[in-house]
């Protein structure tokens, strides 16, 4: 099982070795927050949809670590694609945890944050080398 985080919306954004380990994917159960357009990269794999959404249809959290354990059961490789970075507001613990008391393996692919994202893209450092030097 391999969690990727795939950026913060543009198909583009997504890291190098994202990009590679989704291209191996036999499944990829995508969050609501990724760009369709990664599907380019691994168009043979099944995709399934388990995205969240306020006040709409959302997958539960329980369904999706089903989903997960399932899937990871059956397939070769499994991609569980989530926007931005999987560790922050991602809940990769619970699913984590979920694949470990089934005892399926996993690895972890940071991606790039929102944060990091638009201040890049507004072109607003981050930290502040004067502010630091203080």
């Amino acid at each position: 099982m391999i969690v990727i985080g795939a950026g913060p919306g543009a198909a583009d954004l997504i890291t190098l070795r994202g990009a590679r380990r989704l291209a191996q994917a036999d499944v990829v159960l995508f969050d609501a927050l990724t760009d369709p357009t990664l599907r380019e990269f691994a168009p043979k794999a099944r995709w399934v949809h388990v995205g969240k959404r306020g006040f709409a249809d959302s997958t539960g959290q329980a369904t999706i670590n089903a989903l997960m354990v399932k899937y990871a059961s059956e397939a070769n490789t499994v991609v569980r694609l989530k926007g931005g970075d999987p560790s922050i507001f991602g809940r990769l613990e619970e699913e984590l945890e979920a694949l470990a008391e089934a005892g399926i393996e996993c690895e972890v692919v940071p991606g790039v944050t929102a944060a990091i994202a638009a201040a890049a893209a507004t072109q607003r450092p981050l930290t502040d080398e004067a502010a630091v030097a203080a």
